[in-house]
Formats: C-alpha cells, structure tokens, sequence
C-alpha cells in the first residue's frame, strides 16, 4: 500500500518538458513502440514480456508465456492536432483529408487552413514468430509530422518524415533459474529520413533523392535481475545501437546515426489478489546523455499496470511530462490494446504544449 501511495504520490508531480519537431528518440528510442508501454508512459524494459522485447529489451523474451505466429501485428497512431485537421469545417471533409496525412506533401496541403496545429502519425506491420528465448520477424514502420507555423514564410511548413523496414532477430538466455536473463536481437534495417522545412503555399514532390538513405545492422542488447522475494524486484538495462555502427549513405546522404545509449528501469510486482497482480516501474532513458538538450525530467518514466488473470489490464502513466492511460485485452489468438499519451512540443511557436496523441495496437494469429 505504501508503495501505491508513493508511486500515485511521484505522477502529480509537475515537470517542465522541453523538445523539437523531431522524432522524440531521446524519449523514445525504440525503433517500434508499444501501445501497451506507451500507456505506461513507455517505462516498460523490466515488464516486457511479449514480441517487442525485441525493440525494449531483448531479456524479456525470457518471460514469454507461450509461443504464437502472428502476421497480423499492427500499431495505428495518431494525434489531436491530426484529428482536428482531418475533420476540416465538415464530416465530409475527412474522407478527403484522411489519406492525406500519412505523406508530407498530403500533410501539408490539409494543414495549410490550420496554423499553428501539429500533425503526427505512425503505423507499423510486425509479422513475427515469438516464443520464450527467441524472436524472428519483420518489421515495417513509418512516422510522419508536421506543422505549418506560418503561412507567408518559404520556411512556414516544417516536417519530418521515417520509414523504417528490415528482417530481425533476438534471442536470450536465462541462468539461475530465471534469476538473471540476458538478450540481444539484431535488425538490419533501412532508413529513409527526411527532416526540413519549406514553403506551405509550394507544391512539392518529393522523390527518393531528397531522403537520407542507408542500411545498419542495429543491435539491441538488454538484462533482467530479478529478485525472488515478495514483489518480485528486477533491475533492468537496455543498451540501444549496442555495437556503436552508423547508416551506410546513398541518395541525400546517410540518415542520422542513432546513439548508443542506455536504458535503466526498477519494477515490481505485488500480487494484490487470488488472480490480480499490479505491475510498478520506473525507467531512465540515456542515462549516458548521449542525446543532446534534453532536459532530465523528460527522461523520467513510471508506469503501472492492473493485470486481471492475464486477460484484462489497466494501465496508466507519466512520461515525458504527461500522463498516460490505456486498456487491453490479451489472448493467444489475439491482442488488443488501446492507447492515449503525449508529448512536449519545442518550437518557439508553440514550446512547452502538449501533442496529446492516441495509439491503437492490434495482433491477432495463432
């Protein structure tokens, strides 16, 4: 009880956040995120238990309760400032806008009557075979925002633009009986990147050539130390881009080389019932500093998570200085999550509000 109390006690307390029209890596530098740890505020690498332990900490294939092929793994996200520009002045006009946002030129053109508003969305596929100690897959992502600040400036429409895709791999070893699990998963991934400004009143094509491009083998490496006392106290460490290597470089030039950086978390696990445990984590990403200007608080994550007889959960959050929440619904055949969280914006527009997104997860197989 004390630890609750404490736990409610640390998510009132207000940070002040600080960011940039970027892809928020710092924070979130998993090349997929989770809808499930989103709605814990994304503090999830003690937790991970499920196919993206690959992405948050490869350790958590050790916990998987029990193989499944799924080919139908997605994630759908987006934000309110999408939702409001899609709906335009009428209903009508969503059919028309909603396509629209998933490219920077589409983007642009629904954006240019909503000054000032930030658009954000991702989708991505993650066909994968899972089981305890491995994880193959293929992974498929792509993030697009943007905002147009000003209507009369060339440099009014700012954007950014990810699409990520390649094969991957992890596996993991558990000694001690359980005790100490370790893991790494390699992805050979291809980058296409796109971060700039331009005119919001100019069409614009924008072809391969104008995207940094390359390839790298990303390897993510991650531990587990797990206590067997009551609650169940674990330690965790995440290193991302473990072998240090950057994007070889073909059309614009090579995309920004992703840091290594580490990953910290402390969990545990009250069983709170005959078959309802509450799940209780905190995590500090790059400890290191390898991202640069991002403020301390932003890297503080708590989550929690009511899991009734591993069917039903609740979860809620902090991260990045905003409260998160979200509900979900697991079985061997199928997974459902449903997701809010939010971000801090960084411009000199609109620095210091709240990007207020939402996040669907679906996974269904066998």
């Amino acid at each position: 009880m004390k630890s609750s109390v404490f736990f409610i006690f640390i998510l009132l307390i207000p940070f002040k956040v600080s960011a940039s029209l970027d892809f928020e890596d710092g924070i979130f530098p998993e090349l997929v995120t989770s809808s499930r740890a989103l709605a814990m505020g994304n503090a999830f690498i003690a937790k991970v238990d499920d196919a993206s332990a690959v992405f948050y900490n490869p350790a958590g294939l050790g916990t998987v309760r029990y193989p499944h092929l799924h080919f139908s793994n997605f994630g759908f996200e987006t934000n309110k400032g999408s939702i409001n520009a899609i709906s335009g002045t009428s209903i009508s006009s969503i059919p028309t806008n909603l396509p629209q946002m998933y490219t920077i030129a589409g983007m642009r053109k629904v954006l240019l009557s909503k000054t000032g508003t930030i658009a954000h969305s991702r989708v991505h596929a993650l066909p994968n075979f899972t089981a305890r100690y491995f994880s193959v897959g293929y992974m498929v992502a792509k993030r697009t925002r943007g905002v147009v600040t000003s209507t009369t400036s060339t440099t009014g429409f700012e954007y950014a633009d990810r699409f990520d895709h390649g094969p991957y791999a992890a596996a993991n070893l558990s000694l001690f009986g359980g005790i100490f699990k370790a893991g790494a998963s390699a992805v050979l991934l291809n980058r296409k990147e796109l971060i700039s400004t331009g005119d919001p009143n100019a069409t614009t094509t924008f072809a391969d050539s104008s995207y940094k491009s390359g390839l790298v083998t990303m390897v993510t490496a991650g531990s587990k130390f797990t206590l067997p006392f009551t609650f169940l106290p674990t330690l965790a460490i995440t290193v991302h881009n473990a072998l240090d290597k950057s994007f070889s470089s073909s059309n614009a030039g090579a995309p920004t080389k992703i840091p290594r950086s580490y990953d910290v978390g402390f969990s545990v696990t009250p069983q709170i019932g005959t078959s309802t445990r509450i799940h209780l984590e905190m995590n500090y990403k790059d400890l290191g500093g390898a991202y640069s200007g991002i403020a301390t608080t932003r890297k503080i994550l708590i989550g929690a998570e009511l899991d009734f007889s591993r069917v039903f959960f609740f979860r809620i959050g902090y991260g990045d200085g905003f409260g998160s929440a979200g509900i979900g619904v697991k079985s061997r055949k199928l997974e459902f999550d449903l997701t809010t969280y939010a971000v801090d914006t960084t411009t000199s527009t609109f620095r210091g509000h709240e990007d207020r997104r939402f996040a669907i997860g679906l996974s269904s197989g066998f």
